[in-house]
């Protein structure tokens, strides 16, 4: 694909929070298309860079993207001033993920995280701690997310409420103790979940939970601020009391590929997007998920509740190794998770099955260093 005329040519994700606002936006200064949520969560960036010049993203492909060199450093066409006020500004660590190896390579276009969302007509007020999401599971329908990499993605936010961050360190991935605590509270919640939710993505657990009676809460899944009109969405479950809700950061960046030769008026185009403005007003309006701090805590934002209930968890989520085998680590440790949900491996295999993985992911890049 080769730029025609004067329009760029942007990929962002297929859903109205990753389309709407960007589309109502652009005029004719960007053409964009879309990829399914699968293909955003794990098509190789550097061939999506080779056809577009900008690149809506997640995190976790950093590494990947600095690997191959298919990403256009922000910091030389955006100054230090502005790249420091757009990370004050930004919630939680969403402008952070995208800096690596002292640059910054994608702005915080879209704040997301794993959150509750919960049928309150059916089962009354969330489930606020784990033990809590345990005795609804027992009276009401319930299920975890765990489609693609969003097994793994829970398992890594169960083990932060538990009061370890996965990954800590480059050859551990979690402990004994936290991992197979993890586990067994997963098996026990996927083994009352209705039948057909461990195949569904985020997207289609909302759906059946907002469109049937068949899901009454998710404990962790992406919070999606078009359904706030019919799901409560609230913070992350804690360990106990007063603990951190754990949680696994999602959102996405907007990237400049290599091949883009932006001009002025893309570059404020994209500076624009960051505004208060657009962050807290435009965006919001179509259907879109703010990364700025103030949209969050405005009370006059589209669907308020939403980000009010949400905001703390948005803080203190965790952000995802971004070295470059990790998306394919990812994958790998969602199939041995859901291998064990399923009884086809033990829990103190499925660790270590895990652990191993991680560490493989990470030896090419031990190699380069």
């Amino acid at each position: 694909m080769t730029n025609t005329g004067s329009a760029y040519h942007g990929l962002t994700w297929d859903h109205p929070r990753g389309h709407d606002a960007l589309a109502a936006c652009a005029g004719d200064l960007v053409h964009w298309d879309v990829q399914p949520l699968e293909g955003f969560e794990s098509h190789p960036i550097d061939e999506l860079c080779a056809r577009y010049d900008l690149v809506v993203l997640d995190h976790p492909h950093l590494g990947e993207a600095l690997r191959t060199g298919c990403l256009r450093p922000l910091d030389d066409l955006f100054t230090s001033a502005e790249l420091a006020r757009w990370d004050a500004g930004s919630i939680g660590p969403t402008m952070r993920s995208y800096a690596m190896d002292g640059r910054q390579w994608a702005l915080p276009l879209d704040a997301a995280t794993q959150v509750a969302a919960t049928r309150t007509d059916l089962v009354g007020a969330p489930p606020a701690d784990w033990d809590e999401v345990r005795a609804l599971a027992r009276r009401a329908p319930v299920a975890l997310s765990l489609a693609g990499p969003h097994a793994f993605l829970t398992f890594a936010s169960v083990a932060v409420a538990l009061g370890e961050e996965p990954a800590a360190g480059p050859d551990e991935l979690v402990g004994d103790d936290t991992g197979l605590a993890v586990l067994d509270l997963m098996a026990d919640l996927d083994a009352t979940a209705p039948p057909g939710t461990r195949t569904l993505n985020p997207i289609g657990l909302l759906e059946l939970m907002s469109g049937t009676d068949g899901l009454a809460h998710c404990p962790l899944v992406y919070g999606y601020v078009t359904y706030a009109d019919r799901l409560t969405f609230s913070d992350a479950p804690t360990a106990r009391s007063g603990g951190r809700p754990g949680s696994t950061l999602g959102g996405t960046g907007i990237a400049l590929s290599a091949r883009c030769a932006p001009s002025p008026e893309l570059l404020a185009h994209v500076r624009w997007l960051m505004s208060p403005e657009a962050q807290d007003d435009f965006l919001p309006r179509h259907s879109g998920q703010p990364s700025a701090r103030s949209a969050w805590a405005s009370p006059g934002t589209v669907a308020a509740d939403f980000y009010r209930r949400t905001a703390a968890t948005c803080e203190q989520a965790w952000v995802r190794p971004r070295h470059a085998g990790y998306i394919g680590f990812q994958t790998a440790a969602s199939a041995v998770v859901r291998a064990a949900l399923a009884g086809e491996t033990g829990h103190r295999h499925a660790l270590a099955r895990m652990r191993a993985l991680y560490r493989a992911s990470r030896i090419p890049e031990e190699r380069e260093s």
